[in-house]
């Protein structure tokens, strides 16, 4: 246990940037070849070595951390002979291919599906496309397809530090692939200009932000975030009129004098406090009510944990696959809040079975998710993508489950429910419930979920188009300032919302809350969804089973973790008010 421990711990500290290396002149520079797949499917990666390109007779790979798996990549050292700070000026031959007419139509297609690949050199991922379609007129149409045979290498550096790298193609013309015979034999040759900068490695991050194969950095969107702090003033103003006015005059309302016969006041009067002995009966199904706070607690948690990673500057900018790393560290190591939550609410409801709460609470986010990833997975396995997890990672992630996720939340919910005291309700609660009066439509709980959701959305709505152009797109979000701004926006119109939805339903002599505060503002994750649906379908060219699949599979549980956080922080908040209400009128 205690080396699981360790691995973890070790892989969580090497989410940062890699550690400098230097180098001295003529020293061998390793150039990795990688991945190659289509512009436009971003998570549809396949080695670059199963093209008829290039290869050594032993291929030797490049030991990867967590994060560059999970990212996709499959490193193997290339033919590619570069020293440190020694050009290249006339083509060097790195090998000859003799391609077969299969050979050729899997090249044609990948130029046709607009095909990159990505080479590393000293950590810098290095792109380009494969080839060259060209398409042009009507009447008649032209289709033609050329394929890139020589690399020209940019290397910029600063004393004995590699700072930016790139690679050309308009060295030389392209070869053309229509109407080849075969077999056809291509030279493939490559040239090196190495060229001296005076940025310093630490501004290297910077340089590759501004010089990137796919497009720049998305620039603060100034407009969705006032628009969004304008809605939440308007919301916690609204609360606020309902917390002094409203409430200022329903307690002078309800709090009569004590000669004055309040025995009549059931039969006389109406509002929240005529339902003061039902409001705090526990609701039904405690123990799956229970288990959804402690996971929400845990992905509440997780979720700020890994904005402030991200304000801290450890996330490598331009390998992306830190960031699911971390996340999947941190899930394991934030489980015990989720047991701990769940079994002291469990607790203090009265409930007894602890053991099945804790069990039930590991498996609401793990057993949806391994279904999921296991379907996806297997269709990249079939596929031969490199995002297929080898056997090693998968058994990595299952011990970090198994070892650490399981056991903490075990441990957790032991914590919890042994330091949980009693619910402590303001008022009594009877034995028989009390009658719940038919309400409009617009008071029902359809009608709640629909406000309840619509409006935490509204607030990031503009947001999520640049998160999902990240995720599902080639833009490089590292605006994670703002964005920790949005998060605390959509907590903050959350909270506001299901309070005020909460007295709604309290006035109209509903006390059913606990359940209507859960789905009202997580319902919030279904709208996330039918955005990605119109994301999917309107904003990208994506396409293909392989490529849908993990976006609605990986989407739906993205959506299925809005739901878990924000009826969490929902019913928290509607927890809190309810007891200030009714701790602050007279009782019989």
């Amino acid at each position: 246990m205690a080396t699981v421990y360790m691995i973890a711990l070790a892989l969580a500290l090497t989410l940062a940037f890699a550690n400098a290396t230097t180098y001295k002149e003529g020293e061998k520079v390793l150039v990795y070849v990688n991945k190659v797949g289509p512009y436009f499917n971003p998570h549809e990666t396949y080695h670059y070595y199963q093209l008829p390109v290039c290869r050594p007779d032993k291929i030797e790979h490049k030991s990867l951390t967590l994060g560059e798996v999970l990212d996709g990549d499959r490193m193997a050292l290339s033919l590619y002979d570069i020293q440190y700070r020694m050009d290249i000026p006339t083509k060097t031959e790195l090998c000859k291919v003799k391609y077969s007419e299969n050979d050729l139509e899997l090249l044609r297609s990948a130029i046709e599906d607009l095909y990159y690949f990505e080479f590393v050199l000293d950590d810098i991922p290095i792109r380009g496309f494969i080839g060259h379609l060209e398409e042009g007129g009507f009447l008649p149409h032209t289709h033609k397809i050329y394929l890139w045979v020589h690399l020209h290498f940019n290397i910029e550096y600063n004393q004995d530090h590699i700072i930016y790298a790139n690679v050309t193609t308009k060295e030389q013309l392209p070869i053309s692939l229509d109407g080849a015979s075969t077999p056809l034999e291509v030279a493939f040759t490559y040239t090196v200009k190495w060229v001296q900068t005076d940025l310093t490695y630490d501004q290297r991050g910077t340089r590759l932000r501004d010089n990137s194969f796919f497009p720049k950095n998305l620039e603060i969107h100034w407009l969705s975030i006032i628009n969004s702090l304008v809605l939440v003033f308007l919301l916690i103003g609204f609360v606020v009129i309902i917390m002094t006015r409203v409430l200022k005059s329903d307690f002078a309302r309800y709090n009569i004098e004590d000669e004055e016969d309040t025995d009549d006041l059931d039969s006389d009067d109406n509002g929240w406090k005529i339902i003061r002995t039902d409001v705090f009966r526990f609701p039904p199904n405690k123990n799956l009510f229970c288990a959804i706070l402690g996971v929400g607690s845990q992905f509440l948690a997780l979720a700020t944990g890994i904005l402030l990673m991200a304000l801290a500057g450890m996330f490598n900018v331009h390998r992306h696959g830190a960031i699911n790393a971390a996340a999947v560290v941190l899930y394991a190591f934030t489980s015990s809040i989720s047991g701990f939550v769940a079994a002291n609410m469990f607790k203090k409801m009265g409930g007894e079975n602890w053991v099945w709460n804790i069990n039930l609470t590991s498996a609401l986010f793990a057993v949806p998710f391994f279904f999921v990833w296991a379907v996806i997975n297997s269709v990249a396995w079939a596929y031969g993508t490199t995002r297929a997890l080898p056997a090693t990672t998968v058994i990595l992630l299952m011990a970090l489950w198994v070892f650490i996720g399981y056991p903490l939340t075990v441990l957790g919910g032991i914590f919890g429910k042994n330091y949980a005291g009693t619910f402590d309700a303001p008022c009594r609660t009877k034995n028989i419930a009390r009658e719940i009066p038919s309400v409009p439509w617009y008071r029902s709980a359809l009608a709640h979920c629909a406000i309840g959701g619509f409006l935490p959305f509204s607030a990031i709505s503009v947001e999520l188009y640049y998160i999902f152009a990240t995720l599902w797109g080639r833009e490089q979000y590292t605006l994670f300032g703002i964005l920790f701004i949005v998060y605390g926006i959509l907590l903050s119109v959350t909270a506001c919302i299901s309070i005020a939805l909460t007295y709604f339903q309290l006035s109209a002599e509903d006390y059913r809350w606990w359940w209507r505060s859960i789905f009202s503002a997580g319902s919030t994750g279904l709208f996330v969804f039918l955005y990605a649906l119109f994301y999917y379908y309107k904003r990208s060219n994506m396409s293909g089973l392989l490529q849908t699949l993990e976006f609605l599979g990986y989407t739906a549980l993205t959506c299925y973790v809005f739901f878990l956080m924000l009826a969490t922080v929902s019913f928290f908040a509607s927890l809190k008010f309810v007891r200030y209400i009714y701790v602050n009128i007279k009782m019989d």
